[in-house]
């Protein structure tokens, strides 16, 4: 062979590895879909991503070498965009339930929550009054907290819960607040999150959901991100890096041991669990 001819052959498979490598960089850009409001998860202030599971995110991000990028989405939306793989994971206080494990998978869980009765702070309701008797309560359309009312209460012949759903929990407080709603049901640090911030509300009563929350990919995992995932959540509750977080946003809040309880219907959660007990 030639000096020309090898000249040529080595300068292409310099240029195709190089094409290789530049594509590998480009797809390992991840898109993480969001609702940016969903305090104190996830939110934009002056133009900026904030919230629990953002901060965590890019702290994971960093620890595995991953590049990734928010994108905000109205919630009823974002399960389905990540089912259907528009976006690549799922980064807000996402519950774990059985439907939801059908259509996706987990990361090994890193909250759990109950949910509580919010009414305006001047309310004589209570937890019974609250969600009875003619009462119009709201909740988050699609969220647990929805279909929990819808199938426990609002079908229930005698209990008289008008339900309604919304877009986001803002709206619902602010509908509350205005003399059109009786009462929200939200997860115990949203409602925290309103009060800490003066929203003239206040908590009646609790539902106790003991529900975990995680983040999500794509059924199947087809871009290998659980085990990154896994590892991220476990080095920054490890270092402490999980704590500090949740305190820059939720104070008032207890860690949790992570990963906190996992259920056996998610089968992400079955032994090995990538990046956590492999």
């Amino acid at each position: 062979m030639n000096k020309t001819l090898r000249a040529t052959l080595a300068g292409a498979a310099l240029l195709v590895g190089t094409a290789a490598a530049g594509a590998e960089a480009m797809a390992e850009k991840l898109v993480a879909g969001v609702e940016a409001a969903f305090p104190p998860w996830a939110y934009v202030e002056d133009g900026e991503y904030k919230g629990i599971a953002i901060d965590a995110m890019r702290e994971i991000a960093k620890k595995q070498d991953m590049d990734v990028e928010f994108k905000d989405l109205p919630w009823p939306s974002l399960i389905p965009a990540l089912a259907k793989g528009r976006i690549d994971l799922l980064v807000t206080g996402l519950n774990v339930t059985p439907k939801r494990a059908k259509a996706l998978d987990f990361s090994i869980p890193w909250w759990e929550n109950d949910d509580e009765v919010l009414v305006p702070e001047d309310s004589d309701k209570n937890v019974v009054t609250a969600l009875c008797c003619g009462a119009t309560v709201g909740a988050q359309g699609g969220a647990t907290q929805f279909d929990w009312l819808e199938t426990n209460l609002a079908e229930k012949d005698g209990v008289g819960l008008e339900l309604r759903g919304y877009e986001d929990y803002v709206t619902a407080v602010e509908d509350m607040l205005a003399g059109r709603l009786d009462s929200v049901v939200t997860s115990t640090d949203t409602a925290e999150d309103f009060i800490a911030k003066g929203r003239p509300i206040k908590i009646v009563g609790t539902i106790q959901q003991n529900q975990p929350q995680a983040l999500a990919v794509q059924s199947g995992d087809p871009k290998n991100l659980l085990a990154k995932l896994n590892k991220g959540i476990m080095a920054i509750y490890e270092d402490g890096t999980w704590a500090k977080i949740v305190k820059r946003y939720a104070p008032q809040s207890s860690i949790r041991e992570i990963p906190t309880s996992m259920p056996d219907y998610v089968d992400s959660y079955e032994e090995p669990i990538p990046g956590y007990s492999e």
